[in-house]
């Protein structure tokens, strides 16, 4: 299937998705989680009219999405991955979203970045949802202090992002997080990857992260 084909496919899925749990048309929005892939892989996807767009390494999106985004200036980037509080800077020169706030060194060095550079790129905070060692993301209990926090120092906090436990049931981590949300006030829900996004959807997701029903397989950039 051509990357319009898939786009198409992934585009209609949420929007069945949408219908389902009677919610607004077009109210989920479509992160193209573009890691690994070089430019000819982005460009059909950008023909086929796709202008939202997410990256894992601040490093990788500062060789490919300059060049890109001068070509097209409607491209919005957000970085969807784990962020280096030594790389707050690069990071908020470059995307438009933070979806990987976790910890209080990273709302510091993200609150020195947006003052020294006058971009405020929206932050949602990572919440741990399955609690898992390996994984970034505040744990829940955290969630509170570190949000007040974040308020505290002028950071445009729009919602939470979780990645639930993999091949486990993600219904109740969707929930979980979605009730996190709106117990704070927060209105954005990043949430739901290709396996499970329209479950998301129906459990309240506004932005999904999509890569491989977009892409296919992981390249190697470089």
């Amino acid at each position: 299937m051509s990357a319009a084909g898939r786009l198409a496919t992934v585009r209609d899925a949420i929007a069945r998705a949408e219908r389902i749990a009677s919610r607004p048309a077009g109210c989920v929005q479509l992160i193209a989680v573009s890691k690994t892939h070089d430019a000819p892989a982005i460009l059909p996807l950008i023909a086929a009219g796709q202008r939202l767009f997410g990256e894992n390494r601040v490093q990788e999106a500062q060789g490919k999405w300059p060049a890109l985004r001068d070509a097209h200036p409607d491209i919005a980037l957000h970085l969807v991955g784990q962020l280096q509080s030594n790389k707050a800077e690069d990071a908020v020169a470059l995307f438009d979203a933070i979806h990987s706030l976790d910890r209080p060194s990273l709302v510091s060095a993200l609150a020195r970045a947006m003052d020294r550079i006058g971009r405020r790129p929206d932050c949602f905070i990572q919440v741990n949802i399955g609690e898992e060692a390996q994984k970034g993301g505040c744990a829940i209990a955290d969630l509170p202090p570190l949000l007040e926090e974040a308020r505290a120092a002028e950071l445009p906090v729009v919602g939470l992002m979780c990645v639930p436990p993999a091949e486990v049931e993600p219904a109740p981590y969707f929930a979980l997080l979605d009730k996190l949300a709106r117990d704070n006030g927060l209105p954005g829900r990043s949430m739901g990857m290709s396996g499970d996004y329209e479950t998301a959807i129906m459990l309240g997701a506004t932005h999904v992260r999509i890569g491989t029903a977009l892409f296919g397989g992981r390249q190697r950039i470089g």
